[in-house]
């Protein structure tokens, strides 16, 4: 498969699990991660704006700053667009004049890493505040709340610990205000105040518009003054799971994406740098390959509760149950269908990078990682609607995982 400049694998390699990303600047020679990962990209762009700003995985942002190749200057937006994984920008590459030049640039062609697992609740923390899931607590969709015992949703927090209690690292936004420094952020105004965003993107001047133009030209003009500005765009990954990230609805949706892109390169003032990324790649769910937990008794045995999502599920084992016969059940089971770890080794593993022990218990005693186009579902806790997305991510596959850190300077 070509997508225009890029070499794009074949679908089985994709769907294949990449390695575990190393966190920190001194991962070097790591295959995957270091300063090449969502985590760095805020530290490297406060420093591009003569800010350098060290966070708890990041302690030399200049590290960051030089890897990825930003030049220095005034003003610079960062954009993220929600599920524009790398390979599914470039198999999609036709249908976007501004992001295909961008991809034609050598520096462009270098996928970077998002976090385990590869989903919007921790890679929106890990983004924001340059860190990892293992110290945001925020771990997955959905997660054990040490303090109740319950399943709490991660997007609304719904029966979780509220979101500043939670999340306690500060975000680099924050970190740069409090400096004195212009940080802008431009959204939805359901947004503005959403416990995601107090959670993970706190600390911004946030400015609301419904009209995604709008929300480009507020971007655009508040680049204007030094500083860092944050624009998201959702629509890629809303429109993934509702229709499909292969769909036609889908390809409408991104043609429209690299159009907003365009007018905010044509409307920031000369100068600005515009960096693109992603929180996580799309992978397309296969019917045939669904399991219900719930009416496959030998993997609903010994698991109290489920959570994660339907790439990568978290396994809550019942009292008095050893995780490591649950995983062996699972190995079993799925075989080379996904990758099972206990929870001490995917801490072993550097899975989610350090972990504060307040985290370890939100964290599933058993973690099971979708390989190939696999889901794991369970009837009991979730509704048809949320079992059948056409359009999943979740998982350590390089679809889900690689996303796009694309440079630009006006």
């Amino acid at each position: 498969m070509n997508g225009m400049s890029v070499d794009v694998p074949e679908m089985e390699e994709l769907l294949r699990p990449v390695p575990v990303a190393r966190y920190g600047d001194d991962a070097d020679g790591a295959a995957r991660g270091g300063a090449l990962h969502l985590s760095s990209l805020l530290p490297a762009l406060a420093c591009a704006i003569g800010h350098p700003t060290p966070t708890a995985v990041h302690r030399d942002p200049d590290e960051a700053h030089r890897k990825l190749g930003l030049p220095e200057v005034e003003s610079a937006v960062v954009v993220l667009i929600d599920g524009l994984g790398y390979w599914n920008l470039a198999m999609r590459l036709g249908h976007a004049p501004y992001l295909r030049s961008l991809m034609n640039e050598p520096a462009n062609q270098r996928p970077i890493s998002t976090c385990a697992p590869s989903t919007t609740v921790a890679a929106m923390s890990t983004f924001g505040t340059g860190t990892c899931p293992g110290l945001t607590g925020m771990t997955g969709y959905t997660q054990r709340n040490p303090e109740t015992g319950e399943l709490a949703q991660m997007i609304q927090f719904r029966q979780a610990i509220a979101p500043r209690d939670l999340q306690r690292q500060p975000t680099v936004f924050e970190l740069l205000r409090d400096r004195g420094v212009r940080v802008t952020s431009s959204g939805l105004p359901k947004f503005a105040a959403s416990p995601l965003t107090e959670a993970a993107l706190r600390g911004t001047d946030y400015i609301s518009n419904v009209a995604p133009r709008d929300r480009v030209l507020a971007a655009a003009d508040a680049a204007r003054a030094p500083g860092l500005t944050y624009l998201y765009i959702r629509d890629a990954d809303k429109i993934g799971h509702t229709y499909g990230w292969d769909s036609d609805k889908w390809i409408g949706t991104f043609e429209r994406i690299d159009a907003q892109l365009a007018l905010l390169r044509r409307s920031v003032p000369r100068g600005t740098l515009i960096v693109i990324t992603a929180d996580h790649g799309m992978v397309s769910s296969d019917p045939q390959r669904r399991i219900d937990i719930a009416v496959t008794p030998r993997l609903a045995r010994g698991v109290a509760m489920v959570g994660g999502e339907p790439r990568s599920v978290m396994l809550y084992a019942q009292e008095g149950e050893d995780p490591e016969d649950i995983a062996d059940r699972w190995r079993e089971f799925l075989g080379d269908g996904a990758q099972v770890r206990t929870r001490a080794q995917a801490l072993a593993e550097g899975l989610f990078g350090p972990v504060e022990p307040r985290v370890e218990p939100m964290i599933g005693d058993v973690l099971v990682s979708a390989v190939g186009s696999l889901t794991m579902v369970d009837s009991r806790m979730q509704t048809t609607q949320a079992m059948q997305l056409p359009s999943v991510h979740g998982a350590h596959t390089m679809l889900e995982m690689d996303i796009p850190c694309l440079i630009d300077l006006a």
